[in-house]
């Protein structure tokens, strides 16, 4: 394709690949052992007392929200880290010299990213298949939220690595923020089971229309509407590429 380096691209999604793969036995072990133990705890322990949430049995209800608490932190950190290491070793300037559009290197590192988070997730989803029944109802949407959510948070993760000056900011958006919200977001409750005004206050925490949208794909339900739950990741991957268009257009951390 003319005017579109796409060597350079594969080069990079190849090179992030490939590290990934250096430590795949510990990228397939954790998800796969962490979510043996969400479901131990969660479905056997908590399961045992809430049969069912939503008309739906309360193993397979807290799949989706499960799946989604990792995709979005592996997301962040995958797509964080490999841009904030050629930072801290000084690289940075290679790609920055390289003939290579700032598009280009965001779509192969975003890519690269995204593409471990799904493979990340799968994962979960074949485990948690030992664990309980699932049906998808809606496996075309699944796919479209699974790639559009890791596609998302990918990009805002790549936001987070240009930010960070230290190892210390990289992970301090990931544990305090983003995961407090994917657990106040209903991973493993709905939403409709608070009461005022908490149920209205969850409405302005953003993870429950990603959790909300990727579960009605499962179930057909959910908390908000699917409508709601795209506007709010076409909203949030716009604001993500406007940011990122800002960064590598002033080269704000990106040159010395």
């Amino acid at each position: 394709m003319p005017g579109i380096n796409l060597h350079g691209m594969w080069a990079i999604y190849r090179t992030e690949m490939q590290r990934a793969f250096r430590t795949v036995w510990q990228s397939i072990a954790t998800p796969v052992i962490t979510t043996a133990l969400y479901f131990v705890v969660f479905g056997a322990a908590i399961g045992s007392h809430m049969q069912q949430m939503g008309g739906v049995d309360y193993g397979a209800f807290i799949v989706p929200g499960l799946m989604m608490l990792t995709i979005l932190t592996q997301s962040i950190s995958n797509a964080s880290i490999a841009i904030y290491f050629p930072k801290f070793t000084g690289t940075i300037s290679e790609i920055l010299s390289a003939p290579l559009s700032a598009f280009e290197a965001v779509i192969a590192y975003v890519g690269a990213a995204a593409t471990k988070s799904v493979i990340i997730g799968l994962i979960i989803l074949l485990t948690a298949t030992f664990f309980v029944k699932i049906e998808i109802l809606h496996p075309v949407w699944m796919v479209a939220f699974l790639l559009i959510t890791s596609i998302a948070f990918s990009l805002f993760g790549f936001i987070i690595g240009i930010w960070a000056k230290s190892f210390e900011q990289l992970a301090i958006i990931p544990s305090l923020v983003v995961t407090p919200l994917t657990f106040l977001g209903g991973a493993f409750y709905s939403i409709e089971m608070l009461s005022q005004p908490w149920r209205t206050i969850s409405l302005f925490n953003p993870v429950v229309y990603l959790i909300s949208g990727f579960r009605w794909s499962f179930h057909g339900v959910g908390d908000v509407s699917v409508a709601a739950s795209l506007a709010f990741m076409a909203g949030f991957i716009a604001l993500c590429l406007a940011v990122l268009w800002c960064m590598f257009r002033t080269g704000y951390r990106l040159k010395s």
